[in-house]
């Protein structure tokens, strides 16, 4: 009896010795993401999510390997959001309003606050985040926000105030024509890929852009003036976020070490804007474009004409049972508190 046990017990352990590189090896196995940017390969925004993989990949003992997709290769633009979904992109980064209906609340990101720069739109845009959890995010997992501003109105020829783009045919994404309109010019939406040569070409005579476009579209080339009106500065939001089924596949103490990283990232990612819209300010001035900081009396003109775009998105939001109003309201709350 005790051989015929013994025989049992060394059989077993045979078996459990024999299965434990097995499942040591597919404990070990690689998950691998990737990830969709719609910058070319060496811009900086590129370099920072290749960086971020990297980071993930050493926190996680190369459990998590990430592979970055530049210049929209892996998923449209306008697509991105819900290829996530599908798993199509694993993560992926764009514009909040390149899914344009799909996030209602968080469209409070995108109106005319009077941001000062991209660092304070980013810490804003992640703590209203956290503060509304916002069901609309829910099929996918939020990493983190960021965003450029200030969007301003470049012209083509020289202007002196905001009196001056009245009747102008002005570039301005959808989500942000009623600022365009508002001041008295007329929006013209097309690609920004579009926009130098509209511009070159007298097809419009101006646009609506975050800094950064200065350098990065080279629009600083084709322009003479900027008009520093910060009521109508606005961010242009976007989101890093993960198909849900590969964020719940991780461990939950991998999960712990990524959250940790996307803290640190969302900070770098407001911090590199300012850095951009610094070396775009540098750029463009180099190009002979002159920085006119608009009258108080403008500016005080210009904060009544952007009150209408405020209060329509809290229509907007109550239509669909959202705080939208409580939204604005934080929103404004944590600029006037973070200058």
């Amino acid at each position: 009896m005790m051989k015929k046990l013994l025989c049992v017990w060394l059989v077993l352990g045979f078996f459990a010795f024999a299965f434990v590189p097995l499942a040591v090896q597919a404990q070990e196995k690689a998950m691998k993401l990737r990830l969709s940017v719609m910058w070319p390969p060496q811009h900086p925004f590129t370099k920072m999510f290749d960086q971020w993989g990297k980071d993930v990949e050493k926190a996680t003992a190369g459990r998590i390997t990430v592979t970055v997709f530049a210049s929209s290769t892996l998923s449209p633009p306008m697509q991105v959001y819900d290829n996530t979904v599908k798993g199509v992109v694993d993560v992926g980064t764009n514009l909040l309003a390149y899914s344009p209906g799909r996030l209602p609340l968080s469209e409070v990101l995108q109106q005319p606050l009077g941001y000062k720069n991209g660092h304070q739109g980013s810490k804003l845009a992640n703590e209203y985040y956290k503060k509304f959890r916002p069901k609309e995010f829910d099929d996918v997992h939020v990493l983190f926000l960021h965003g450029a501003a200030p969007g301003f109105i470049f012209t083509k020829n020289p202007s002196k105030s905001i009196a001056d783009i009245k009747g102008l045919r002005i570039k301005a994404n959808a989500e942000n024509a009623d600022i365009v309109k508002n001041l008295g010019a007329s929006p013209v939406t097309m690609p920004v890929t579009e926009t130098y040569d509209a511009l070159s070409r007298g097809v419009v005579d101006g646009c609506l852009f975050p800094l950064e476009a200065l350098q990065g579209f080279k629009i600083g080339e084709v322009v003479k003036t900027v008009l520093e009106d910060y009521p109508m500065a606005y961010l242009t939001s976007m989101y890093a976020i993960m198909n849900k089924a590969k964020w719940n596949a991780i461990s939950p103490a991998d999960q712990k070490a990524i959250e940790k990283i996307n803290e640190e990232y969302a900070e770098k990612a407001g911090k590199l804007w300012v850095e951009l819209d610094s070396n775009a300010t540098t750029f463009a001035k180099g190009k002979g474009v002159t920085f006119v900081k608009v009258s108080k009396e403008d500016e005080a003109a210009t904060a009544q004409k952007m009150k209408p775009i405020l209060d329509e998105y809290v229509k907007m939001t109550k239509s669909k049972g959202l705080p939208g109003d409580e939204a604005l309201k934080f929103c404004e709350d944590f600029l006037k508190k973070n200058p």
